[in-house]
């Protein structure tokens, strides 16, 4: 970890130097930095001086982060600087560009991943969600709206943040109101400057990779060295999902573009207009397709589009139990437990796991069809990305979370009725309640609600579906 920080401080310092050499942060020109390169650079001054400076105070994994999230916002800086002193280029020239920004997004999410048994995990989930809006610049027609997104997806743990430190520690009060503005402040400079997409110069070269301000250097000066190579990606739906962005960043960035590919099909070739044509190929198959992993159009790192499955994982390390890319397995079990221990299960379909004693701390990611049972949990149990979940509590666990997941059954035992169960753009979750029988009582997790101004504040009620 250390190695990791030492190398961004690095990356920080030379994209720092460069940005102080004559001339290179600005347009090219006597007139100077351009206008909107300025705007962003009084938004560093601002909330993000803000941020770094209360993190720093925070210490820890959250002074880490925010070095991370500032050398991606230098990274940005780059791409602005170099977009006001060139023409829009190619797609596949874009792309490029684009990298330095995917891949630190992806490092600041690897953190978050390397570190789930970190005391200030709410942080690092807060930015690690939230993080991806520095890929605003590819978003065109809406990227303000898009840095809306984004930012709503750090609410969730920004919430828990609040909610623990509210009348206790005012800094971390502090810390989320800093960070949040950092992103308020960002869709304010957007929508004045960059409202439909980054906005380029309208003379100068067109822009291609080698037109990257960091590459540049004053003349006579030598060269920077070489940066240093990307860290190896983990296992994690974080660093599938800013994959996945990244490679549709240029993609996206064509706007109406996109269609222009698009075959026209005419009257002869519709099956509701031609019907003999539905007889052809085949049965048509009736009902939705089977879910499957979407393909994004274009690949910017064409290793991953033909790396290997990965194989199946369930090992100790350190303290962190790894239960990974099981398939089909019906037996799995992890019994030598401790309290410090937590327990991380990805991409596991199909599968059962049992998990005896008492730990830390259960997370399941981008999990499908799988079935969980554990004896107690000290800390929490979150469910997030996955889809037609079972976890039954055997004995006591004080919070369960549940985000971004569609089928989730929550098993209560008896000392466990007393669980505060928090859920977020999820769906079809119920909580099954233990009878003096033996059997359970299911009840469904409300997912719509009704929100009133009374005169005073906003007050949100559950919303019962009238049958």
């Amino acid at each position: 970890m250390e190695r990791l920080v030492e190398r961004l401080e690095k990356a920080v310092e030379r994209l720092e130097s460069v940005c102080q050499g004559p001339g290179l942060c600005g347009d090219g020109s006597s007139k100077g930095v351009a206008q909107y390169v300025q705007a962003f650079d009084a938004l560093l001054a601002g909330p993000v001086a803000e941020y770094i400076k209360i993190s720093k105070e925070v210490g820890g994994d959250v002074q880490k982060h925010a070095e991370m999230v500032h050398a991606g916002l230098m990274s940005e800086r780059a791409l602005l600087v170099v977009a006001s002193q060139h023409q829009q280029p190619a797609e596949n020239a874009f792309s490029a560009l684009l990298k330095p920004i995917s891949e630190q997004i992806q490092v600041v999410q690897n953190f978050r991943e390397k570190n789930r048994g970190s005391k200030l995990f709410n942080h690092l989930s807060a930015v690690s969600e939230s993080i991806p809006a520095l890929g605003w610049v590819a978003m065109a027609p809406k990227p303000g709206p898009y840095v809306k997104e984004m930012t709503d997806a750090a609410m969730f743990y920004t919430n828990r943040i609040l909610k623990e430190y509210k009348d206790v520690d005012k800094k971390q009060v502090d810390w989320v109101k800093a960070y949040l503005s950092i992103w308020t402040e960002l869709q304010a400079y957007i929508k004045e400057y960059h409202t439909t997409g980054l906005t380029w110069s309208k003379t100068g070269p067109v822009a291609t990779e080698g037109a990257k301000a960091p590459s540049a250097a004053p003349a006579g000066a030598a060269p920077p060295p070489p940066g240093p190579p990307p860290p190896p990606a983990p296992v994690s739906s974080s660093t599938d999902d800013s994959a996945s962005r990244s490679a549709l960043f240029a993609q996206i960035n064509r706007g109406e573009g996109i269609t222009s590919g698009l075959r026209h099909v005419s009257d002869d070739m519709k099956t509701h207009k031609n019907p003999a044509l539905k007889n052809q190929g085949g049965p048509v198959r009736s009902g939705p397709k089977p879910f499957t992993a979407p393909k994004p159009a274009c690949n910017a790192n064409p290793s991953q589009a033909t790396s290997p499955k990965a194989p199946p994982l369930l090992e100790l390390e350190g303290k962190k139990w790894r239960v990974e890319n099981q398939e089909n397995a019906t037996n799995l079990v992890i019994s030598d437990t401790e309290l410090k221990q937590v327990a991380y299960v990805f991409k596991c379909t199909n599968s059962t796991l049992q998990i005896k004693g008492k730990i830390n701390s259960i997370t399941l990611d981008n999990c499908k069809k799988l079935g969980l049972v554990f004896d107690d949990v000290v800390g929490i149990v979150e469910i997030i990305n996955s889809r037609d979940v079972k976890v039954q509590v055997m004995g006591k666990v004080p919070t369960i979370s549940i985000n971004k997941t569609d089928g989730c059954h929550v098993y209560l035992s008896k000392s466990s009725l007393d669980c505060e169960i928090v859920s977020a753009k999820s769906s079809e979750m119920n909580v099954l309640i233990p009878t003096e029988g033996g059997d359970f009582t299911e009840f469904p997790v409300p997912e719509q609600f009704k929100t009133v101004w009374n005169g005073q504040k906003l007050v949100t009620t559950v919303t019962e579906i009238a049958g």
